[in-house]
């Protein structure tokens, strides 16, 4: 898929990890990638993190020298955008990251049916993300494939039914800013215990990263694993106990479902 050309109409962080992932994979070829975004500085933040990559002087410019075009600008801003990009070219596949925005808005509003809505996230630049992808039932199977593999190549990918979107969303959307502040917290108590926090904040993420490959690797479930870690009366069952006292379960469970219905709400 290397000769393919890809446009990034919204170059922040989330375009910038998708762009710099599929090159950093072999996908995609630097100078295969457009980009354009209205703050010059978010654009030459991308251009550095993808070097050789070709800056559009506007948004119908990344249209046209694009054969994909990723929208990643806010949902708030896509009604203003899209009356600028509608197309006529059938050849033209639009690709959203947009929180919340349908695939029957964007359809309407584009004008074209060549519309696939995904939610990855920001560890696409590490090759270690997750998305979520559907499509209008226009674009054939082939090319959902195509764009599920370029997605595949930097993390893991799904084909879901659009309404499950949203829920991707609240889960890998947004939750490596959960797991990031779970991370700072494991690091905050290493502290209090007495650990520098240099070295505290390293064992954190380490053990977050190392629990996290256990889990895809073993293929068992987290519950399995996490009663193999605490035995009788020791340590970790006693750290349990606590996280329980504390609602960690339950908190989880909510910002889950809070990130989800935000994600609804920017759709409506």
């Amino acid at each position: 898929m290397n000769d393919i050309k890809i446009g990034f109409i919204g170059t922040g962080q989330m375009a910038t990890a998708l762009a710099a992932g599929f090159c950093q994979s072999g996908q995609v070829l630097p100078e295969n990638i457009f980009g354009y975004d209205i703050q010059p500085e978010s654009l030459a933040r991308f251009s550095s993190r993808v070097p050789g990559c070709i800056q559009a002087q506007s948004n119908l410019d990344v249209v046209n020298n694009s054969d994909l075009i990723v929208l990643a600008v806010k949902p708030q801003i896509i009604p203003s955008v899209a009356p600028e990009i509608k197309t006529k070219d059938p050849n033209k596949v639009f690709v959203s990251v947009i929180g919340g925005i349908t695939i029957e808005w964007l359809a309407q509003n584009l004008g074209t049916e060549q519309v696939i809505r995904t939610m990855p996230n920001t560890p696409c630049l590490i090759g270690k993300g997750a998305t979520g992808i559907s499509s209008h039932e226009a674009v054939s199977p082939e090319l959902v494939a195509s764009v599920v593999n370029l997605f595949q190549s930097v993390g893991i990918a799904f084909e879901l039914p659009e309404r499950l979107i949203d829920a991707v969303t609240g889960i890998s959307g947004s939750g490596p800013a959960f797991v990031f502040q779970f991370i700072e917290a494991l690091s905050d108590g290493a502290v209090n215990v007495g650990i520098p926090r240099d070295i505290a904040l390293q064992l954190a993420a380490q053990t977050v990263m190392g629990a996290g490959s256990m889990v895809i690797e073993s293929g068992e479930h987290p519950a399995v694993l996490k009663d193999k870690v605490a035995s009788p009366g020791g340590t970790t069952i006693a750290g349990l106990a606590a996280l329980e006292q504390g609602g960690l379960r339950a908190a989880t469970i909510n910002a889950v479902v809070a990130a989800t219905e935000r994600s609804i709400e920017l759709g409506s």
